[in-house]
């Protein structure tokens, strides 16, 4: 995101921001949702950065944000910064998108196609430390031929272009002299969106102001208070003491408010999956075999009925069965298959020992599975992993962690993760099962490697005939649950509780990522409160 402080800021923020300021994270905030027209969501996650070319809100909906195009309540794109849709020459390598007169920034500086130029360029420019750069590997060049027209010239046709340009611009005079990578505006931006921020006090909370001047309309209510709250449970406890207006919870947890007077739970269809990420490198993990087993073991059904309260569906890879890319073949057990995971173990030579816990040669069938302690969920998933894959001799030992203490053992050790996303397969799958990015941090954490896995993404991003792709996603799948390198466990439900005063709320599919960005406050900016 883009901003320096805007100077002007709504008398109800303020107070707002002042009632909360004095209060850590796990106080209760005195008057946090009594300023009318201001409300207060909370949610588990916290950017590290709000400048979109450092990863943030990156597929549109951030708030503070725009696009040149957006995405509308049933995710098709919409024309956003651009006055139209960008067009797409006959050979598909050159885009060209005309910007909406009358665009300002939250600084009242216009918008012009240099903002554009320059924010693409930063994510292309190898001295920036942007994860997006490999998403835009298509993309030659990024001119402004006039202030208000801006030309992608790609080096190959790459079907969901269009879908990348979700990206929010950010201005360019901003980083005159600056280090992207450390500048004040990653912490203090300016865009155009709906939102300006008024601060952002970290591990606790981000305030926003509304933008009065938004060129998609006044915002119909005066801000947003964006509290950071990562433990589930006091997050649940707090929604309960009437501190938000909203919250995203646990499948379980929101369930504990169905019924509830002044309450609704708002169950949100995804694409995000849980599942288990298998490192290459564990001398267990890497037998495929255990694998195997361990994928026949775990009874799917279970979980999705008993830890997600029926809020979502099994899952058997990355690709969600809503996508037009699914591929229907890949539907298997949802419920636990213990005689095809002691098979597996058999014919591999690992034998049943005297605790119980299958062995080969000296090697015992055990490993560690990690989890962020935080996430109840996923703690919950690891436990009932654990209890799976005892009954077919795998000793799992599950590990609560910190973040930064997980990261580190990733290419050792197990992890209870989550992806996924309702857009093009090429955005996630590319990164975390190709070859290219193995070992790079929570990119192929696992180091799984495929010839046949590499080249069928990379024929599902170079192609731009829509049976070439789906061919290409389909071989891909198919090699993913022959390698397995993830156990792939649920699609979720996104849960929230919401107040009963708030009116406005429009639920879309959702992709992994929804904290500040693409959760159910997508269109906070439309919403209102009954009296």
């Amino acid at each position: 995101m883009s901003k320096t402080f805007s100077a002007r800021v709504t008398a109800v923020v303020v107070a707002a921001a002042l009632a909360v300021s004095g209060c850590s994270s796990s106080a209760t905030p005195s008057g946090g949702t009594s300023a009318a027209g201001t409300f207060v969501v909370a949610t588990a996650g916290e950017p590290d950065t709000l400048n979109p070319v450092l990863n943030y809100g990156v597929d549109g909906g951030s708030l503070i944000f725009d696009g040149l195009v957006a995405r509308d309540a049933r995710n098709q794109l919409v024309p956003a910064l651009a006055r139209e849709l960008p067009t797409v020459s006959t050979d598909g390598r050159t885009v060209t998108a005309k910007l909406r007169d009358g665009v300002r920034f939250h600084d009242d500086t216009p918008l012009t196609a240099q903002d554009v130029v320059f924010t693409y360029q930063a994510v292309l420019d190898p001295k920036v430390d942007s994860t997006l750069r490999s998403d835009l590997d298509m993309l030659a060049s990024v001119t402004a031929p006039d202030a208000s027209t801006v030309v992608f010239t790609l080096r190959y046709a790459y079907a969901p272009f269009l879908q990348r340009l979700a990206l929010g611009i950010v201005p360019a005079k901003a980083f005159v002299g600056q280090d992207v990578n450390r500048a004040e505006f990653n912490r203090k931006p300016i865009g155009t969106g709906p939102y300006r921020v008024t601060s952002w006090t970290p591990g606790d909370r981000l305030v926003l102001a509304a933008n009065d001047s938004y060129w998609g309309g006044k915002p119909a209510n005066s801000g947003v208070v964006v509290a950071f709250v990562a433990d589930d449970n006091i997050r649940a406890q707090r929604m309960r003491a009437g501190e938000f207006d909203a919250a995203e919870l646990a499948p379980k947890l929101a369930a504990g408010f169905d019924g509830s007077g002044g309450y609704r739970v708002q169950r949100v269809p995804t694409a995000d999956y849980r599942g288990v990420m298998l490192p290459m490198g564990n001398p267990v993990l890497g037998d495929l075999a255990v694998r195997r087993a361990l994928n026949a073991a775990v009874d799917r059904q279970a979980m999705v009925t008993g830890l997600l309260g029926g809020a979502g569906e099994p899952a058997f890879g990355p690709v969600p069965p809503s996508s037009e890319f699914a591929e229907p073949s890949l539907t298997g057990n949802p419920s636990a298959d213990p005689a095809a995971a002691t098979a597996a173990l058999d014919a591999a030579g690992w034998t049943p020992g005297a605790d119980g816990i299958r062995v080969k040669g000296s090697r015992q069938a055990a490993f560690t599975l990690m989890y962020p302690a935080s996430d109840s969920l996923r703690k919950e998933l690891a436990l009932a992993v654990t209890a799976d894959a005892k009954k077919v001799g795998i000793k799992v030992t599950p590990e609560g962690l910190t973040w930064d203490a997980i990261t580190p053992r990733m290419d050792t050790d197990a992890l209870i993760m989550g992806y996924g996303t309702p857009y093009d397969p090429d955005f996630v799958s590319y990164k975390l099962f190709g070859s290219a990015f193995a070992g790079q941090g929570f990119f192929n954490p696992g180091s799984y490697t495929s010839t046949i896995a590499d080249k069928a993404l990379q024929d599902g991003r170079d192609n731009a005939d829509p049976a070439v792709r789906k061919a290409a996603y389909a071989t891909f799948q198919k090699q993913l649950a022959a390698d397995l390198p993830w156990v792939f466990l649920t699609y979720l439900e996104h849960t929230y509780v919401v107040k009963s005063t708030v009116a406005g709320v429009t639920p879309r599919v959702e992709p992994h990522e929804h904290d500040v960005a693409n959760s159910l406050w997508w269109n906070v900016h439309t919403w209102t409160k009954k009296s």
